[in-house]
């Protein structure tokens, strides 16, 4: 960032923050208003638009005024219920910020908004970690692009302050979340409500459903590739890329024509990967898409140190490993919560030609090889999740509305 631009960014900030505080000062809070945000108001999708879409279900948003939170140019298409969009930045932004009596977020918010005690703010973050988050973090590699470890960890500290509530997949989860976001307030042991839809809907004909609502061959098998991003990769504006080490080419000869590949990267990559020459094949997904939908449809995955892993295994499907840069990752980058290669429930591999031979493994050898594994991931990953999340946090949204 340029001297100039860097100064204005500080103008235009210094300016969010006074718009913001007076605004607050100036209000109270509504008995009414609840406002959703997910992705860092990028998109519609993950545990807010699950509890969100339970609540229109159940006729609560002709109840509650609710709003969803959008980033310029990142409004979707189509939002079920009533609510309104409000774009994040200007003065409405402001006077829901500092009206809402209920906020739902799945990541960090803006690091200037204060909230009142009897505002209440339910944080259903985004997933079980592998690896080493916020306040656990030590190497400066893995902090954004612009700030130095000790500012993050600052930041992080004082975002985490105004949580009201912290929603766990898992015990597992639960103590690290105490321990990365110092967070001493009530855990919601629920599971992720995103899941609810992998108990609801995992049954043929939703299945089917899902396949034509987004255009995917009905008649062949279907591998989900859902890697998540790395700390390392970023343009010169400081966003996320990334760029795939896996040989397509190699895996579409080697899976044959009765296979086609979803591809799901992280919603942080801001590049466009070019799948020319791909097309019946690779079927990409950009970060709006709703990834439990994708776990639905797909046999088989392929990831890596992603935590979708956790929630791919509620089905009980076979999972692989694309580690291609497992020692640097590990030792040199992020760091793990917990011996990734002994209970990791299917093989790591380093190559492109590793994870084919692993993928063309019998059924039978793989449960064989894995099923014992897959079972104490699942007993150790899964204390919480029932289908029923949504429910408990809408209950709970219920009662502080009623304070």
């Amino acid at each position: 960032m340029s001297v100039k631009k860097g100064k204005l960014h500080m103008i235009a900030k210094k300016a969010a923050v006074a718009m913001y505080n007076s605004i607050f000062n100036l209000t109270k809070t509504s008995d009414n208003l609840i406002v959703f945000d997910c992705s860092d108001s990028t998109n519609y999708t993950g545990s807010p638009k699950a509890i969100y879409e339970y609540m229109v279900r159940i006729g609560l948003d002709m109840k509650y005024d609710i709003v969803w939170l959008f980033r310029a140019g990142k409004r979707p298409d189509y939002i079920p219920g009533r609510h309104r969009v409000v774009t994040v930045g200007g003065p409405e932004y402001m006077y829901v910020m500092s009206t809402a009596k209920v906020w739902v977020f799945d990541a960090r918010n803006p690091q200037f908004l204060r909230k009142r005690d009897d505002q209440y703010y339910i944080q259903t973050w985004h997933g079980t970690p592998l690896k080493k988050l916020a306040l656990d973090l030590d190497n400066p590699i893995a902090v954004p692009s612009g700030k130095d470890l000790e500012t993050y960890k600052k930041d992080f500290y004082e975002n985490t302050r105004i949580w009201d509530y912290l929603v766990a997949q898992n015990d597992f989860s639960a103590n690290i979340f105490r321990s990365c976001f110092a967070f001493d307030k009530e855990m919601l042991m629920t599971g992720y409500p995103r899941n609810d839809i992998l108990f609801e809907r995992n049954n043929p004909d939703a299945i089917l459903h899902i396949k034509e609502k987004l255009h995917i061959p009905t008649d062949k098998k279907i591998l989900l590739y859902a890697p998540t991003y790395r700390d390392d990769e970023y343009d010169s504006k400081g966003n996320q890329t990334f760029t795939p080490k896996l040989d397509f080419k190699k895996l579409r000869e080697a899976v044959g024509e009765d296979t086609v590949v979803l591809v799901k990267y992280h919603y942080f990559i801001a590049n466009h990967i070019d799948w020319s020459g791909y097309e019946g094949f690779v079927y990409p997904f950009e970060g709006n898409a709703d990834i439990n939908e994708l776990y639905l449809i797909a046999d088989r995955m392929i990831t890596d140190y992603s935590s979708v892993m956790f929630d791919y295994s509620l089905l009980h499907r076979p999972m692989y490993y694309y580690c291609y840069d497992l020692d640097a990752y590990r030792d040199a980058m992020r760091g793990f919560y917990f011996d990734f290669l002994e209970e990791a429930p299917g093989p790591i591999s380093l190559t492109t030609e590793d994870l084919i031979r692993d993928l063309q493994m019998p059924e039978e050898e793989f449960k064989k090889q894995y099923g014992e594994k897959e079972k104490a991931f699942y007993k150790k990953f899964h204390g919480y999740d029932d289908g029923h999340a949504s429910e408990k946090i809408v209950n709970l949204i219920k009662e502080l509305m009623n304070k």
